[in-house]
């Protein structure tokens, strides 16, 4: 099926990675944003010092203070879900990422998007989320391409137009997208945009599902198991993933 969106998580390392935790910390506190923004992913990840999100959050604030956008947009994210000691704002969240958004930081665009998209913090408007969308995929962003052409699947906030769907869902798919994989299976499955090829569909979801996919896993199951097309539209996003 056109499984539900999730914003793929990547492996990214912490910034000055050969400097040790007390090298760091000495640096963010005479003000390196660079450093605070490191230690803030040192306590998020319960790296070289015990998980604390409260901790996690105080640095990304202090670097955010020093107009650092990764630690913004980090500190967003961190405060969109909240954690133990740190209570969940949903509605400065948006702030956050909107300041980030019209700096042109792609996944701050793209995570604005999700917002106007779901109604997290910020009224429903599925054009605003559309527009950040595409802002981000002007750059070149794959999960932006996954959820802009998940609306022009589903003709939300833009016209349907399966043509365009499955250019976004290829070029998400040749930067490594697993749910750009995935989705370009349900487009051949169903046949939408393209010819119905259930040979193709299988592709797709083994390529997706080699990238731990599992919603892939159970499209994979189900087309072998049945020799038939059930593929549907997921009606949401799976938002619970966490970006990079």
């Amino acid at each position: 099926m056109l499984a539900m969106l999730a914003v793929g998580a990547s492996a990214q390392s912490i910034p000055l990675e050969g400097l040790s935790f007390a090298k760091k910390i000495k640096l963010a506190r005479a003000g390196d944003d660079t450093a605070q923004l490191a230690i803030g992913m040192h306590y998020e990840a319960g790296d070289q010092a015990e998980k604390d999100v409260q901790q996690a959050a105080r640095w990304y604030r202090e670097a955010t203070l020093k107009g650092n956008i990764e630690a913004q947009y980090r500190l967003a994210k961190l405060i969109s879900k909240g954690g133990r000691g740190l209570t969940a704002d949903k509605v400065a969240a948006v702030t956050l990422f909107q300041a980030g958004a019209e700096k042109g930081h792609a996944m701050s665009q793209n995570e604005l998007g999700l917002r106007y998209q779901n109604g997290e913090g910020i009224d429903v408007d599925m054009v605003e989320a559309a527009r950040w969308f595409q802002k981000a995929v002007d750059q070149g962003y794959a999960p932006a391409e996954v959820n802009l052409g998940l609306l022009r699947v589903r003709g939300q906030g833009v016209p349907r137009d399966y043509g365009i769907a499955i250019n976004l869902f290829q070029d998400a798919a040749k930067r490594g997208d697993a749910w750009a994989m995935n989705n370009l299976g349900s487009m051949y499955e169903m046949g939408w945009g393209v010819a119905k090829d259930l040979q193709k569909a299988r592709e797709y979801y083994r390529m997706a599902l080699s990238k731990g996919n599992k919603m892939a896993q159970s499209n994979l199951a189900r087309l072998e198991a049945a020799g038939t097309s059930t593929a549907t539209i997921a009606p949401e996003p799976d938002l619970r993933s966490t970006a990079n």
